[in-house]
């Protein structure tokens, strides 16, 4: 076994020895020379600046204009100072507007209507305007931007004595500073 083994040894050995025996070449392969090429050098045509199509927006116009259409006038029920859902659309429009530039301000002022003692409505007014300025401020408004202040019932939209008139007059103005 052992001759077996040496013999297949020795016929390895020889079948790698054949493959690393090299043939030498009888005639070497031509080389052509050539000078090196010079890049070319391609100049761009001039580039124009491009025109723009595009129309730039005034932000703040646009925001304005939206709260404007919006309206400027939230009204209030009887006795109270609660902000109705319906004036959501128009607390958002101003809200975004004051956010988008903090230099804007707005005095808010809240009326009330002739019902009512002199105090009374002062303090109903108060409340009415600050319930606006909370509405504002939760929705991005900073609060130097809003001033609240209350004129009672000192100030009427609308003279009469009757409900119409009345409810025309429990109100708050937002009003450009």
């Amino acid at each position: 076994m052992q001759k077996h083994t040496q013999f297949a040894l020795a016929l390895l050995a020889a079948a790698v020895l054949a493959g690393c025996s090299s043939t030498p070449l009888t005639e070497p392969a031509p080389v052509e020379t050539r000078p090196a090429e010079q890049p070319k050098v391609v100049t761009p045509p001039p580039v124009k600046p491009a025109e723009s199509k595009v129309q730039t927006v005034d932000f703040g116009a646009e925001l304005l204009k939206a709260a404007n259409e919006k309206g400027r006038t939230v009204y209030f029920d009887f006795d109270s100072f609660v902000v109705k859902d319906e004036y959501r659309g128009l607390i958002e429009a101003h809200a975004k507007r004051l956010g988008n530039d903090r230099k804007v301000a707005l005095s808010l002022e809240g009326h009330a209507d002739e019902r009512g003692g002199r105090e009374y409505n002062l303090a109903l007014g108060q409340k009415r305007a600050e319930a606006v300025v909370q509405s504002l401020t939760l929705l991005g408004a900073q609060a130097g931007q809003v001033e609240p202040v209350s004129f009672g019932k000192e100030r009427p939209a609308v003279q009469g004595h009757d409900e119409a008139a009345w409810a025309k007059n429990r109100r708050v103005e937002l009003k450009d500073k």
